[in-house]
């Protein structure tokens, strides 16, 4: 296979801030078909190897061997890492990492659901969070920042970096899910709009996932603003895929990956 290494997007929070992170597309790889190309979901009908091949040219792209991606079932779990943990499993199911460790990656995969990259860079800590409507609804952000806390971060201090995800108007959703998600939380009511269709509703889920920060005491936030659905050269979508009547999906490679320089001492 010819050696081609994706470019991943970056937050112009991070940058500059000693933060190695990407926030990937879905071009740069070799899978093909419904998967082109820079499908890196271990889950889904892709070729193994594609897949495979895929996870270690984003490896590349961020200069890094080690890489840790959760099996995520849009949960409210969050696993960390620390130091002393010798033995790390390669596939935690959970829905968020945090790591004060510097010699692995962290990160996430996406079809529309939400990649927050999360820094503390003076304890120095990170955490991936992949945050759908459900994970939100019920805490998975502030679960990540409290983990994140309990490990000597300060909550004024953490900058949160919002990745590729589906945007407001390309959110179409049912009366029912808009029920079950304010029985979660009532505090996503101001983000559901009148839908085109009646009894549907226009769900913000970004503009959701910044109140979840913001009341989780975050409130340095970068937004890239880029809509997984309407783009489809750029980014997989489950909805869009569903929509089309396709067999499957590719997980977006839309991940946050982040390492922070060694601590000399």
């Amino acid at each position: 296979m010819p050696d081609k290494t994706p470019v991943p997007l970056r937050s112009s929070l991070l940058e500059g801030r000693h933060v190695r992170h990407g926030f990937f597309t879905r071009q740069g790889g070799v899978s093909k078909g419904q998967y082109t190309s820079l499908n890196v979901g271990q889950g889904s009908g892709d070729d193994p190897k594609a897949v495979s091949e895929n996870l270690r040219r984003t490896r590349a792209a961020l200069g890094t061997a080690r890489l840790i991606l959760p099996y995520q079932t849009h949960s409210t779990d969050v696993m960390s890492f620390s130091p002393a943990d010798l033995d790390v499993p390669t596939r935690p199911r959970a829905d968020a990492l945090v790591t004060t460790r510097t010699d692995l990656f962290v990160g996430v995969v996406t079809a529309d659901c939400t990649p927050v990259l999360l820094v503390d860079i003076e304890v120095p800590i990170v955490g991936a969070v992949h945050a759908g409507w459900r994970g939100a609804t019920g805490g998975i952000l502030e679960n990540a920042v409290a983990s994140m806390v309990a490990k000597g971060a300060r909550r004024d201090k953490i900058l949160a970096a919002v990745g590729p995800t589906i945007a407001l108007q390309s959110y179409e959703v049912g009366r029912d899910m808009y029920e079950l998600a304010l029985s979660l939380d009532q505090g996503a009511e101001p983000y559901f709009f009148s839908g085109t269709r009646p009894a549907h509703f226009q769900f913000d889920l970004p503009g959701y996932v910044g109140f979840c920060l913001s009341r989780s005491g975050v409130e340095t936030v970068d937004r890239l603003g880029e809509d997984t659905y309407s783009q489809a050269e750029r980014f997989f979508s489950f909805r869009r895929s569903t929509h089309e009547g396709a067999s499957d999906y590719g997980s977006q490679p839309v991940y946050p990956q982040v390492q922070l320089p060694k601590v000399d001492g």
